[in-house]
């Protein structure tokens, strides 16, 4: 399919307009900022979408006002009593200062204990973190797999985790390699899962068009209730969006 990718202005609002070749029209508003983004399809004119976004103008105005009020962590500096997320549950931090071997144990659904050695300090302690995050993902993304490719009918090539700025999660169709966020680690599991569902999909549709929205509403009939509660989860102090 071919895609022409543009800018507008309109009432102030900066526009993405993605022209593909689709037969009806998306607008979408997406976190953190709520930049606004339209799927067209290739015949539709800049003024045509202009039309369509200033009737949907106090609808992004609410969408957006809902992500600037979102909560978002504070910079990390990996002390003791700090807030951290491990699947959608907030955790105290605490570091335990010892000779041995660096871990991570979750105690009691509350706390998350770190185990460094004393000289560590906040960069590694987070690389450390991450690590046990990255080690988490890898146990809970196989049997999810394994259900939604059956479920599908499709299969990856290959997948993997990184931390990513700008995307939960990203497919390669051409490849069959899907790679998903490590920040999902710290969001619900049913997120993760609707994360990898969608990216599925994706190997059978390439773009977010009609027949992609209806297999999703086929397979994951909840999925919009799993998307919203991923972009009102708190934001990481770095900026993520879907």
């Amino acid at each position: 399919m071919s895609t022409d990718v543009v800018e507008i202005h309109v009432s102030g609002l900066t526009v993405q307009i993605v022209r593909k070749d689709i037969k009806n029209l998306h607008l979408g508003v997406y976190p953190p900022n709520g930049r606004v983004r339209v799927a067209a399809p290739l015949r539709v004119s800049d003024d045509a979408v202009r039309l369509a976004v200033i009737g949907k103008l106090g609808w992004i105005k609410r969408q957006q006002a809902g992500f600037k009020a979102q909560a978002r962590q504070s910079g990390r500096e990996m002390v003791s009593g700090e807030s951290h997320y491990f699947l959608g549950q907030r955790y105290r931090l605490r570091v335990v200062n010892h000779d041995s071997t660096a871990k991570v144990l979750v105690r009691n659904k509350a706390t998350i204990e770190l185990h460094v050695r004393r000289e560590t300090d906040a960069w590694q302690r987070e690389r450390m973190l991450l690590r046990w995050y990255r080690k988490q993902l890898k146990e809970l993304i196989p049997p999810l797999l394994e259900k939604w490719q059956r479920a599908l009918g499709v299969q990856v090539a290959d997948w993997g985790i990184r931390k990513m700025k700008t995307r939960w999660g990203t497919c390669n169709a051409k490849a069959r390699r899907i790679w998903l966020n490590l920040e999902l680690a710290k969001k619900p599991p049913q997120c993760l899962e609707y994360i990898i569902v969608h990216e599925l999909v994706h190997l059978v549709v390439k773009h977010h068009d009609d027949r992609f929205i209806a297999m999703l509403d086929e397979h994951l009939p909840q999925w919009r209730l799993h998307r919203q509660e991923l972009n009102a989860a708190p934001l990481a102090h770095e900026t993520w969006l879907y």
